[in-house]
């Protein structure tokens, strides 16, 4: 049955993400360790379906506080998932957008795109590095070697990171086919990515305590105490994290 075999076909693939990328996962939470650890921020940005990725890991329970997920309206699949098709692949945007942000030689940039091709990530990686950052890149290596860069450098996100986390899903996503269809269907990246998210957060929280730092983390607001909590969090941050 498909629901077995797509249960099957992940449990490969994550055995697979955690066999061949643990030494950069590990990188990229020492990159994020050391701009929590200076009082500075980890952005995290993607565009389309990929700003699941930023919203996974910001303001929410169990999360790391020192998080800005960079939201941008024009990049979302509301109010037309078309027109952020159209955006990502438009240079000179992401910078823009950056330069509103409070940004820091000290912060560290997660950038998550399975195809690493379209302008907005390269330019996003482009920008954070000539501010000085740190940029990790989630990518998928079989995806993005079957395209071309559809920046002017020529250029996938893979080729401008620091740090790239290969997803292991395969070019095109989509991992399932019957007989019959000619399209596949059901995508792996996302529970992939979110996994590897969730993972340099952890690593970087234990990353943080090793060296004698308790890293500020919000409390659910569903807890009695979790407002209250998350409240002086907030008044602590806003003026760092835009989205607060």
């Amino acid at each position: 049955m498909k629901y077995q075999e797509y249960y099957q076909v992940i449990t490969e693939q994550l055995e697979q993400e955690f066999e061949e990328e643990g030494d950069r996962i590990s990188r990229a939470a020492e990159y994020c360790a050391d701009s929590v650890l200076a009082d500075r921020l980890i952005h995290v940005f993607g565009c389309g379906h990929s700003q699941m990725f930023a919203m996974e890991v910001f303001y929410r329970a169990g999360g790391l506080v020192p998080v800005n997920a960079l939201l941008i309206p024009h990049l979302a699949l509301f109010p037309k998932a078309k027109l952020s098709t159209m955006q990502e692949r438009i240079e000179g945007f992401a910078k823009g957008y950056l330069e509103l942000e409070d940004a820091d030689p000290r912060d560290t940039m997660i950038i998550v795109s399975i195809s690493g091709r379209n302008a907005g990530v390269v330019d996003m990686a482009l920008a954070a590095k000539e501010i000085g950052m740190k940029v990790v890149a989630l990518v998928s290596g079989n995806f993005a070697n079957a395209t071309t860069s559809r920046h002017s450098s020529g250029k996938n996100l893979k080729d401008v990171a620091d740090t790239v986390i290969d997803i292991k899903c395969v070019a095109g996503d989509a991992a399932l086919s019957m007989e019959g269809m000619d399209a596949k269907f059901c995508g792996t990246s996302t529970v992939l990515g979110m996994t590897v998210m969730e993972s340099i957060i952890a690593q970087t929280v234990e990353n943080c305590m090793k060296r004698g730092f308790c890293p500020p983390v919000y409390v659910s607001s569903n807890l009695d105490k979790g407002d209250a909590i998350n409240a002086e969090y907030i008044k602590n941050y806003s003026k760092q994290i835009s989205c607060l």
